[in-house]
């Protein structure tokens, strides 16, 4: 979301513009004191990373007054481009968006957003941004500036952007870009700008979910960036399925209404719903989320009493000190926890000379973890795994838990240890032996998982033709290769962030694609199947298309090279209520599909919607 647009020099449209005084002039005097009295209301906006549902900073973002016609981002800074005040609104907009990032004590980057006209013009000359964030106690290695995609009211020299890009990047500053932004248009793309982050307008992410040509686009983005060696952030996610469908093309990070709303008091937690959302099953993920969740809250829980954020230091320490089995207790305001205090720095801190004399009457947020992990009770335990495996302290200094962003008890990195184990043991006990894969019942308790959470996939059941007739002829041993050798390449062909496989059982597997290429995916194992089946057999069968075998009745039979066959049928949110009802359908898929001579792929297209 952009809200800073270029300003202009005095020499081209002076203070008047192009624009009659009669009818603005009101309206630049009520602008001049708007900058005078900085009467700016500052909101944030928070990017996530999807590969670990955690915040990675904020977007500053500026309103005007609420009982102004200056309260829309637009028209302000509109009038201060056309009244040629657009560099000073943009530096008392930098300066209390730094000031309120630093006030909040909020973790992660600070994106100041930056004309790109201003920084070329103005920035050389007066070093602004750096004063800017001196004064706010700011280091430049969390600032980062966002050159907005606003076209210039007036022509600059491009080089003078471009010198003003070097200068804060030497300095530490890290710089992001706009995919469409009209004034790279006469710099040489990315590689000369070299920026650490570039943001794909909203314009590509509205119902990129429904217009595969917004998707292919927003694809040849996210790879133009890997080859550029910089980050993608997708702007305006309004929707589940828009969430789901970036997420699913690869790009690490996001930000837009459906994640958070821009608000003048961030929390630093992403909301359960969107962790949920992006929490897309995997292979190695065979338990429904309901069950996690009442891992987290029955077996992971500690309902434990807490401290609030005025109590004293030493209030804490007794308890710690009466208590030998209290390792950690959070502290609370206003029912939101705030921090985390470990028995360890407590028992440690007031262990020193005089410690307790001078600390004791203190509150007890002077020794607080400030940052800590902290997770709604609906969290799945692969999740929570995830964020706890981000950091090594979460292991030993635990977790909060909350419900509805109030504080419910908190939670131990051994306990969860010991719960992840015990799903890896169900797991392994569950999966079959010549495979390793997921067996039938990880394979129904995702399937239904899917189901619930009404996540979009693709159910395709794998089935090898003429695969009897080979265990015969070349022996057991060598069927139980080519099973595995099929089991090899359907791994290779899913995406194990996003895809399930499992092993049905003799030679059926099953895959739930939610890649959105996943017809490319089969369409590509089929291929490598078609070569890898080759050596199995020999010389002389390889050159017939097949062997003759004697069959049950005694007569003999010719049958074909070992085949894959693919039925695949589409599941939409609200289709299906069971795996059962799943199941079924991808079976008569795979029987259309073996009905096609060779390596076949049959999609089903029949509408289920009743």
């Amino acid at each position: 979301m952009k809200n800073i647009v270029s300003s202009v020099r005095p020499s081209k449209l002076g203070s008047r513009g192009k624009h009659s005084p009669d009818i603005h002039s009101e309206q630049i005097r009520t602008l001049h004191d708007i900058i005078a009295t900085q009467n700016l209301a500052v909101l944030f906006q928070p990017i996530i990373d999807f590969s670990n549902s955690r915040i990675i900073g904020f977007e500053g973002l500026i309103r005007g007054p609420s009982d102004s016609l200056l309260h829309p981002p637009t028209r302000l800074f509109e009038l201060a481009r056309q009244s040629g005040i657009g560099h000073e609104l943009e530096n008392v907009c930098c300066k209390l968006v730094a000031e309120r990032f630093v006030e909040l004590q909020l973790q992660g980057l600070l994106f100041l957003n930056r004309s790109s006209d201003v920084l070329a013009m103005y920035e050389l000359q007066s070093n602004d941004i750096i004063g800017i964030i001196q004064r706010a106690g700011l280091e430049p290695a969390r600032i980062v500036i966002e050159l907005t995609e606003n076209k210039p009211v007036f022509d600059f020299n491009p080089d003078l952007l471009l010198e003003a890009i070097t200068h804060y990047s030497a300095l530490g500053f890290q710089v992001a870009i706009d995919d469409q932004g009209d004034c790279f248009s006469a710099l040489e793309g990315w590689s000369e700008v070299r920026p650490s982050f570039v943001k794909i307008d909203r314009h590509f992410i509205q119902n990129i979910d429904k217009d595969p040509i917004k998707a292919k686009f927003v694809k040849s983005m996210l790879k133009k960036a890997v080859n550029t060696g910089c980050q993608v952030i997708a702007e305006g996610i309004e929707t589940r399925a828009q969430l789901l469908m970036v997420h699913g093309l690869g790009i690490p990070f996001g930000q837009g209404y459906h994640i958070t709303r821009p608000t003048d008091k961030p929390s630093s937690v992403v909301p359960a719903v969107v962790v949920q959302a992006l929490s897309v099953p995997s292979a190695g993920d065979s338990v429904p989320s309901n069950e996690h969740a009442s891992l987290v809250e029955h077996k992971l829980l500690i309902k434990q009493s807490f401290f609030l954020s005025d109590s004293l230091n030493s209030e804490v320490f007794h308890a710690f000190e009466s208590n030998p089995q209290l390792e950690e207790v959070a502290i609370v305001k206003d029912g939101v926890p705030i921090g985390l205090i470990s028995r360890t720095l407590m028992i440690d801190r007031f262990a020193r000379p005089y410690r307790r004399e001078l600390y004791g009457k203190k509150p007890c947020t002077t020794f607080m973890d400030s940052d800590p992990l902290i997770v709604d009770v609906n969290i799945s335990l692969q999740d929570l795994s995830h964020l706890v495996a981000s950091d090594r302290r979460y292991l030993t200094q635990g977790f909060i838990v909350t419900e509805n962003g109030l504080y419910i008890g908190i939670g131990t990195g051994r306990d969860l240890i010991r719960e992840i184990t015990n799903l890896q043991i169900r797991a392994a006990r569950y999966a079959n032996p010549l495979t390793g894969l997921p067996g039938n019942m990880p394979i129904n308790e995702h399937i239904n998982k899917l189901l619930e959470q009404q996540v979009p996939f693709v159910a395709c059941y794998f089935d090898l033709d003429h695969f009897k007739p080979f265990n015969d002829v070349y022996g057991f041993s060598k069927g139980d290769a080519m099973i595995q050798m099929t089991a090899k390449i359907l791994a290779e062909t899913c995406d194990p962030e996003l895809d399930f496989l499992g092993h049905i059982g003799g030679d059926d597997f099953i895959a739930l694609f939610c890649s959105p290429d996943w017809e490319d995916r089969c369409r590509r194992g089929l291929e490598k199947f078609g070569a890898a089946v080759i050596p199995f057999f020999s010389v002389s069968d390889n050159e017939r298309g097949g062997y003759v075998v004697e069959n049950r009745r005694g007569e003999k039979e010719f049958n074909a090279l070992t085949s894959l066959s693919i039925g695949a049928v589409k599941v939409g949110p609200g289709v299906f209520s069971s795996h059962m009802e799943v199941s079924t359908v991808a079976a008569e898929a795979k029987k259309m599909a073996k009905k096609i001579s060779g390596n076949s792929l049959y999609i089903n297209l029949r509408s289920y919607t009743e």
